[in-house]
């Protein structure tokens, strides 16, 4: 697998319309939960590198992921980062903010979403050629905000990620978010020793099931 750049980025996450994100406590049950939601249909993740050795487990979920799986990484905070990232097999980056990572990506043909809170912030992330914004935390704005910035921003990619549940896609989707990203009301303890992968799978079906049903 090799990177993607912000076009083929857009493309990919238009298609699937859902990412799943990792942030573990273990590198074994990092793999192991993102296998998981591979078998049970999330073809896009990201793996935080907030986790130890997180290339690591970056570098083995490519190796076994299926051709059509799109691993990125996340919590990308600096140059160094993407660099890291880049050499562990990750094909695209998520950032927290609007950090040096963003513009250093795109300068280097890496897709990149840019975590955002305003329209200010929406604007700029556009204005780097993102592939799309994320904009965190989301249950702190509500489908509401999205539908009132797209407004002035018709052509706003945004993915509400924070907080989104099963119980909330139709809503983000609704008025008009771009994908959605998930993390804990998803992942749950599975990246952590001893995780419930059964229980996993059942919610990834689910979530999956919900963004199809748009």
């Amino acid at each position: 697998m090799s990177v993607v750049d912000n076009a083929g980025l857009r493309e990919r996450v238009a298609a699937s319309r859902l990412i799943a994100i990792i942030r573990g406590t273990d590198v074994d049950a990092t793999v192991a939960t993102a296998l998981t939601l591979i078998d049970a249909g999330i073809l896009t993740l990201e793996i935080a590198l907030t986790l130890d050795d997180a290339e690591a487990a970056i570098a083995h979920v490519v190796q076994d992921a299926p051709v059509e799986a799109l691993i990125g990484a996340g919590t990308v905070l600096d140059e160094a980062d993407v660099d890291r990232a880049v050499s562990a097999g990750a094909q695209f980056m998520v950032t927290p903010t609007l950090t040096a990572s963003v513009e250093y990506a795109v300068g280097q043909g890496i897709g990149v979403l840019p975590g955002v809170y305003t329209p200010t912030e929406i604007q700029r992330g556009m204005d780097l050629g993102a592939a799309a914004v994320k904009l965190f935390p989301a249950s702190a704005l509500g489908p509401g905000f999205i539908r009132a910035v797209r407004d002035p921003f018709p052509e706003a990619r945004i993915i509400p990620v924070g907080g989104v549940t099963v119980d909330t896609i139709s809503g983000y989707l609704a008025a008009g978010a771009f994908a959605l990203g998930v993390g804990g009301p998803l992942v749950g303890d599975a990246a952590t020793p001893g995780g419930d992968l059964s229980a996993l799978a059942m919610r990834a079906r689910a979530f999956v099931q919900a963004v199809q049903a748009r």
